[in-house]
């Protein structure tokens, strides 16, 4: 169910989204690959910096999913969804899920848990989460879960992160 309640934000005429971009851009980001499976058995993912944590009880999550996304409909009709944090060294697996294609599972190995979403194994972090709700976010799909299943690396791999467009590492 999507929450369609509103607030009185009106557009701002003349607003330059690009250097709104480039100042959300000075915020360095964690990188996620969120995926996800319809009824129909079908895999779908996405690179995803619009993650966080929500809450600790009851254990929460969010991304947030551009209306225009081509898998926007799988993920605003899943009941699961799982997202994979990726580390240092996998920059190919988030460019390859940030392309836009609908069949980006070809040649990607994963495996597969309770929900069936797929799960990216040599990410440093996976959180397997139960669709809770969805709030409409400007152009975007707020969509929150409750974590149901949790897997980290308790290794010193570091993050992959992404600084002003471009991928980065914590020296």
């Amino acid at each position: 169910m999507i929450d369609k309640r509103r607030t009185n934000l009106n557009p701002i005429k003349d607003f330059d989204t690009r250097k709104l971009r480039d100042t959300f851009g000075c915020f360095a980001t964690g990188v996620t690959v969120v995926s996800t499976v319809n009824e129909s058995g079908e895999f779908f993912g996405l690179t995803a910096n619009s993650f966080t944590s929500l809450s600790l009880d009851p254990p929460l999550v969010l991304f947030c999913l551009d209306y225009k996304a081509l898998s926007f409909d799988a993920f605003r009709e899943a009941s699961h969804f799982v997202v994979n944090v990726l580390g240092e060294g996998q920059e190919e697996l988030s460019t390859h899920f940030a392309r836009s294609s609908l069949d980006k599972w070809n040649g990607v190995d994963y495996e597969t848990w309770k929900s069936g979403c797929p799960v990216l194994p040599d990410s440093i972090a996976v959180l397997e989460c139960l669709t809770a709700t969805r709030h409409e976010g400007g152009d975007h799909l707020i969509i929150i879960g409750q974590v149901e299943r949790i897997k980290y690396d308790e290794s010193k791999t570091k993050p992959l992160l992404y600084y002003k467009g471009q991928y980065g590492n914590i020296s």
